[in-house]
């Protein structure tokens, strides 16, 4: 067991509280430890234990991961925090701030998808020289024939 820093709250938590509290399952805090999100040590048992500050860090990655910021992005922001401290206050800010242009551009690419969809047949075909969502210009046509994803953002 760990350290107590107040009567009855334990310093490190078993994976299976972790879940518990997190509302996270097993897998995906296992998951979690090997894109290097969360770290554990061992026990004497060879238990994995936590600190209780996980519980935070897995509400961040939580968080970001329901704004649609990817893993891998998730622990780029992550890794910058001094010792791979848990996110305070002021460093969600600095977090957020720095997803905040990559939703931006999310939601303005959506919305402009949701405003053309009316004009769209749904057949799927690209090669349309009128398709606005995914070959505007007929873009794709001088490239033979064939379907062609064209994504610019």
């Amino acid at each position: 067991m760990g350290g107590r820093s107040r009567p009855g709250l334990r310093r490190e938590l078993s994976v299976g509280e972790v879940a518990e509290r997190s509302g996270v399952a097993v897998s995906t805090l296992h998951f979690y430890e090997s894109r290097g999100l969360i770290r554990s040590h061992r026990s004497a048992g060879n238990q994995r234990r936590y600190p209780r500050e996980v519980l935070r860090r897995v509400a961040v990655i939580k968080v970001a991961q329901r704004t649609g910021i990817p893993l891998a992005a998730i622990g780029a922001a992550l890794a910058t925090l001094p010792e791979g401290r848990t996110p305070g206050v002021e460093d969600w800010r600095a977090l957020s701030a720095a997803w905040r242009e990559e939703l931006d551009a999310r939601i303005d690419r959506l919305v402009r998808l949701r405003d053309q969809l009316d004009g769209c047949i749904g057949c799927g075909c690209l090669s349309l020289a009128s398709c606005p969502l995914r070959n505007p210009g007929d873009e794709l046509g001088g490239q033979g024939a064939g379907p062609r994803l064209i994504d610019p953002d």
